[in-house]
Protein backbone atom coordinates (compact mmCIF):
# COMPACT_ATOMS: atom_id res chain seq x y z
CA UNK A 1 0.00 0.00 0.00
CA UNK A 2 1.44 3.52 -1.17
CA UNK A 3 0.91 5.88 0.92
CA UNK A 4 0.61 9.65 0.79
CA UNK A 5 3.27 12.10 2.37
CA UNK A 6 0.53 14.01 4.44
CA UNK A 7 -0.29 10.30 5.35
CA UNK A 8 3.12 9.03 6.56
CA UNK A 9 3.44 12.59 8.41
CA UNK A 10 0.50 11.81 10.09
CA UNK A 11 1.72 8.56 11.05
CA UNK A 12 5.34 9.28 12.20
CA UNK A 13 3.71 11.99 14.30
CA UNK A 14 1.01 9.36 15.95
CA UNK A 15 3.69 6.94 16.25
CA UNK A 16 5.88 9.32 17.92
CA UNK A 17 3.19 10.30 20.37
CA UNK A 18 2.48 6.82 21.35
CA UNK A 19 6.10 6.16 21.81
CA UNK A 20 6.43 3.81 19.17
CA UNK A 21 8.95 3.85 16.18
CA UNK A 22 9.08 3.55 12.83
CA UNK A 23 11.69 1.29 10.43
CA UNK A 24 12.40 4.26 7.71
CA UNK A 25 13.17 1.71 5.76
CA UNK A 26 10.26 -0.74 5.72
CA UNK A 27 7.92 1.37 7.32
CA UNK A 28 7.08 -1.36 9.78
CA UNK A 29 6.30 -0.29 13.30
CA UNK A 30 9.17 -1.43 16.01
CA UNK A 31 7.41 -2.12 19.55
CA UNK A 32 7.41 1.00 21.88
CA UNK A 33 9.80 1.47 23.62
CA UNK A 34 8.13 0.59 27.44
CA UNK A 35 8.37 -3.37 26.28
CA UNK A 36 12.01 -2.91 26.61
CA UNK A 37 13.96 -3.99 30.06
CA UNK A 38 16.81 -2.29 30.56
CA UNK A 39 19.99 -4.85 31.26
CA UNK A 40 21.20 -3.19 33.91
CA UNK A 41 18.37 -2.31 35.99
CA UNK A 42 16.83 -5.79 35.29
CA UNK A 43 20.49 -7.23 36.55
CA UNK A 44 19.78 -5.19 39.84
CA UNK A 45 16.93 -6.64 40.52
CA UNK A 46 18.22 -10.19 39.96
CA UNK A 47 20.94 -9.06 42.32
CA UNK A 48 18.32 -8.31 45.16
CA UNK A 49 16.63 -12.21 44.85
CA UNK A 50 19.51 -13.22 45.34
CA UNK A 51 19.68 -10.80 48.71
CA UNK A 52 16.46 -11.96 49.78
CA UNK A 53 17.72 -15.43 48.97
CA UNK A 54 20.52 -14.63 51.88
CA UNK A 55 18.07 -13.31 54.10
CA UNK A 56 15.72 -16.18 54.14
CA UNK A 57 16.00 -18.23 57.48
CA UNK A 58 14.53 -21.14 55.88
CA UNK A 59 18.34 -21.64 54.27
CA UNK A 60 20.82 -23.34 56.02
CA UNK A 61 23.41 -20.71 57.18
CA UNK A 62 26.52 -21.92 54.94
CA UNK A 63 24.06 -21.31 51.83
CA UNK A 64 22.63 -17.98 53.01
CA UNK A 65 26.18 -16.67 53.15
CA UNK A 66 27.14 -18.17 50.29
CA UNK A 67 23.90 -15.63 48.43
CA UNK A 68 25.74 -13.33 50.26
CA UNK A 69 29.05 -13.90 48.59
CA UNK A 70 27.60 -14.15 45.08
CA UNK A 71 25.48 -10.73 45.73
CA UNK A 72 28.98 -9.35 46.57
CA UNK A 73 30.86 -10.58 43.80
CA UNK A 74 28.25 -9.89 41.45
CA UNK A 75 27.94 -6.06 42.29
CA UNK A 76 31.87 -6.03 42.18
CA UNK A 77 31.60 -7.10 38.34
CA UNK A 78 28.68 -4.79 37.77
CA UNK A 79 30.28 -1.76 38.84
CA UNK A 80 33.73 -2.09 37.28
CA UNK A 81 32.32 -3.44 33.79
CA UNK A 82 28.75 -1.84 33.35
CA UNK A 83 28.91 1.25 34.94
CA UNK A 84 32.15 1.74 34.10
CA UNK A 85 31.25 1.32 30.42
CA UNK A 86 28.54 3.88 31.01
CA UNK A 87 30.65 6.02 33.04
CA UNK A 88 32.73 6.33 29.75
CA UNK A 89 30.33 6.38 27.65
CA UNK A 90 29.10 9.22 29.40
CA UNK A 91 32.11 11.01 29.98
CA UNK A 92 32.63 11.04 26.05
CA UNK A 93 29.23 12.71 25.27
CA UNK A 94 27.47 9.63 23.99
CA UNK A 95 23.80 10.50 24.25
CA UNK A 96 22.86 7.55 21.98
CA UNK A 97 19.67 6.21 23.73
CA UNK A 98 19.13 2.93 24.84
CA UNK A 99 16.10 0.83 23.14
CA UNK A 100 14.37 1.39 26.59
CA UNK A 101 14.86 5.26 25.76
CA UNK A 102 17.52 6.08 28.69
CA UNK A 103 21.25 7.73 27.75
CA UNK A 104 24.06 6.72 29.70
CA UNK A 105 23.42 9.43 32.23
CA UNK A 106 19.80 8.67 32.80
CA UNK A 107 20.92 4.93 33.05
CA UNK A 108 23.27 5.90 35.50
CA UNK A 109 21.02 8.06 37.79
CA UNK A 110 18.96 5.24 37.57
CA UNK A 111 21.49 2.57 38.25
CA UNK A 112 22.51 5.10 41.54
CA UNK A 113 18.93 5.19 42.52
CA UNK A 114 18.32 1.35 42.71
CA UNK A 115 21.43 0.87 44.44
CA UNK A 116 21.03 3.14 46.97
CA UNK A 117 17.92 0.94 47.69
CA UNK A 118 19.58 -1.79 47.92
CA UNK A 119 22.19 -0.63 50.40
CA UNK A 120 19.41 1.14 52.21
CA UNK A 121 17.43 -2.65 52.44
CA UNK A 122 20.38 -4.61 53.07
CA UNK A 123 21.51 -2.31 55.64
CA UNK A 124 18.15 -1.87 57.69
CA UNK A 125 18.27 -2.75 61.33
CA UNK A 126 16.24 -6.19 60.90
CA UNK A 127 18.82 -7.57 58.32
CA UNK A 128 21.83 -6.03 59.53
CA UNK A 129 21.20 -7.64 63.07
CA UNK A 130 20.31 -10.63 61.39
CA UNK A 131 23.91 -10.80 59.38
CA UNK A 132 25.58 -10.57 63.07
CA UNK A 133 23.57 -13.05 64.83
CA UNK A 134 24.29 -15.38 61.94
CA UNK A 135 27.54 -14.79 62.07
CA UNK A 136 28.13 -14.69 66.11
CA UNK A 137 26.29 -17.79 66.06
CA UNK A 138 28.59 -19.69 63.28
CA UNK A 139 31.58 -18.76 64.73
CA UNK A 140 30.50 -20.10 67.98
CA UNK A 141 29.65 -23.70 66.47
CA UNK A 142 32.87 -23.17 64.93
CA UNK A 143 34.51 -22.94 67.79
Amino acid sequence: MIRSPLEQTRSHAAAAAAGDREDSATGRDIAPRDRYINRELSWLKFNRRVLEEAANPHHPLLERLRFLAISAANMEEFNIVRVAGLMTQHRAGIRTVSDDGLTPAEQLTEIRVCINSLKSWLWKSEHRDKWSFCLKAASMRAA
